[in-house]
């Protein structure tokens, strides 16, 4: 998966309750490296504006769409858990180089509300978990301990 560079007009950030919408516009006919942008939407993918300086946003590519005078690059951003949509909108409105390369998530993967568990699987077959993830023993344990004991305070973490 290639990186594609554009000079682009960040037209705007539309912001509502579910999604953050990013448009921008690439100026003139004549569009650099089409054959890989025409393959993206659809797809999530991983953007960085160089001006901003907030490193890579992961985002849905909804759409492209062409006519004679621009070429518009529209993505929505669902989780923005760092921030990094905020430090784009001092850019709104001007000239950027948006750096666009495809991600390997699936948009099922992208809109998944759990995060992943990180696990190894050794050549037993046996799972290795991170030392500091909770084992459901240790759940049930304190499932439990919260049963008999339910008026006694609990310190938070």
């Amino acid at each position: 998966m290639s990186k594609v560079e554009l000079n682009v007009l960040f037209k705007k950030v539309q912001k509502d309750d579910k999604k953050e919408v990013l448009l921008f516009h690439v100026q003139g006919d004549e569009l650099p490296q089409a054959d890989e942008l025409l393959k993206m939407p659809g797809c999530i993918a991983m953007i960085t504006v160089e001006e901003s300086q907030a490193g890579e946003l992961g985002a849905e590519f909804v759409s492209i769409q062409r006519d004679d005078k621009k070429t518009v690059l529209k993505f929505h951003v669902k989780r923005d858990t760092e921030g990094k949509v905020n430090k784009f909108y001092p850019f709104a409105g001007s000239n950027v180089t948006v750096t666009l390369q495809q991600s390997q998530m699936s948009i099922e993967e992208f809109y998944e509300d759990n995060p992943r568990i990180e696990y190894q699987v050794d050549e037993n077959g046996n799972v290795e978990v991170p030392k500091d993830q909770l084992s459901l023993d240790e759940v049930e344990d304190q499932e439990d301990q919260d049963a008999a004991n339910p008026f006694e305070e609990k310190e938070l973490h």
